[in-house]
Formats: C-alpha cells, sequence, structure tokens
C-alpha cells in the first residue's frame, strides 16, 4: 500500500547580500536542525498561500510567493511521506523574529550554510536547483 502523502511547502527567500532565510527547527522532524522556513499546506490553502502564511509564523517576515522552484519528497515521522513545494519568495515586511516551530532563525551565506547542521538533503536540494545562497 502506497504511504499516505502530505503537502507541504518550502521557501526559499534571499537578502540583497544573497543569503538564504534559515530556521532552526523547534520540532520533530528535523529538530534542532537548520532548514528552510515551512511546513504543511492546511485544507483548503494553495501552495502559494500556505508558504506566505508558513514564513509569516516561524519568521515574522511577510513575503510574496513566486514561481515554484522544485520539490522534494521526505519520510515523516508517521511513515507517511511529505511532498514539500520549495517557492520562491520575496520580503514584503515584516521583522524577522523566530515564532511558532522556529527555535531561531537568521540570514546565511553559502560557506555559514556547509558549516550548519541541515535538514536532511537540504543542501543537496538547493544544489540541483541552482539556488544556493551567495
Amino acid at each position: 500500500m502506497e504511504p499516505r502523502r502530505v503537502p507541504c511547502v518550502g521557501a526559499l527567500v534571499y537578502d540583497d547580500a544573497g543569503r538564504i532565510l534559515l530556521v532552526r527547527r523547534a520540532n520533530p522532524p528535523a529538530q534542532g536542525l537548520w532548514s528552510v522556513p515551512g511546513g504543511r499546506v492546511e485544507p483548503g490553502e494553495d501552495g502559494a498561500r500556505a508558504v506566505v502564511r508558513e514564513v509569516a509564523e516561524e519568521t515574522g517576515l511577510v513575503v510574496e510567493a513566486g514561481r515554484l522552484v522544485g520539490s522534494v519528497l521526505r519520510d515523516a515521522p508517521d511513515g507517511s511521506v511529505y511532498v514539500i513545494d520549495d517557492y520562491a519568495c520575496r520580503v514584503t515586511g515584516g521583522a524577522l523574529a523566530a515564532g511558532d516551530d522556529a527555535a531561531d532563525a537568521g540570514w546565511f551565506s553559502a560557506a555559514d550554510l556547509v558549516a550548519l547542521p541541515t535538514s536532511p538533503g537540504l543542501v543537496e536540494a538547493l544544489t540541483g536547483w541552482g539556488a544556493l545562497p551567495r
């Protein structure tokens, strides 16, 4: 039997210096690891609306969702599969502050990224999509 697929989103957000926005996850899966802001799509939401909501909840930033950059599949703790659609996003307001499911949040360069404990597959996905920070 095919595992249940759970629609999720992630945000690829960059500052003017080309650094990427990451959050340190406060809860499983990948608790304590750094990843892009994101989470589950709620019933009745589309991906763009979900990614805007998730970024606001986790970082305090207001973003505008752009194009779908790529998708990844990740195993969920309950045996289902997260189908994560990652969108390019642009900051339009707000102030950066960790909130909701985030223990911390910040902007990171490519050099920072390789030294951070990141969620499984993050660096590989960003590399494959040509989406690494500067």
